[in-house]
């Protein structure tokens, strides 16, 4: 049978047994210590790989909102351009030039006499599509404003004879056809 080295220098008088019992005792303080510093270890591993994973989720989440909100305008999108190209109206490149503001800029499409009067009083309406301008009905033009209102660029109202009736300048109006 193994004897132990505590128990040989004990047989052979190098150390009393005060001592040995002393030794064992520091050993043992010196075990427990770790012991209670490996569980607080693995405690604070634990709390930091939670706090990672939180932090990773809180991430997802926000990428997630973000894909959401350009999926939603990629399809609000979408339903601009059909409503515009099933309702765009014929235009003539040769009749009356209405002209109208895009960002500034004076633009000018060419419609007829109808069409124009037609605009005037907030029955058609002028979209941007692709780069080129639409005549569409003010019904849709009213559903495509309600999704972004950017695409519509002319929008009259319709009832023009609602007018402030204290308006000193009620008995002029101004004609439909006025070019500009």
């Amino acid at each position: 049978m193994a004897i132990s080295l505590q128990d040989q220098l004990l047989n052979a008088g190098l150390i009393n047994k005060n001592k040995a019992n002393q030794s064992k005792k520091e050993k043992y303080k010196q075990s427990k210590q770790q012991r209670n510093s490996k569980s607080t270890q693995t405690n604070e591993a634990a709390a930091l790989a939670q706090k990672a994973l939180l932090e990773k989720q809180a991430k997802d989440r926000e990428l997630n909102q973000k894909k959401q909100l350009e999926i939603e305008q990629k399809a609000v999108i979408a339903q601009i351009k059909q409503l515009i190209e099933l309702n765009k109206q014929a235009q003539d490149n040769e009749g009356v030039a209405y002209h109208f503001s895009d960002n500034n800029t004076v633009k000018k499409i060419y419609v007829s006499a109808a069409t124009q009067k037609n605009i005037s009083n907030g029955k058609l309406a002028i979209a941007k599509y692709d780069n080129h301008y639409e005549l569409i009905p003010s019904q849709v033009a009213e559903k495509i404003q309600q999704r972004d209102p950017s695409y519509i660029l002319v929008l009259n109202d319709k009832d023009m004879s609602a007018s402030n009736n204290d308006d000193p300048y009620a008995d002029f109006q101004i004609p439909d056809d006025l070019m500009w």
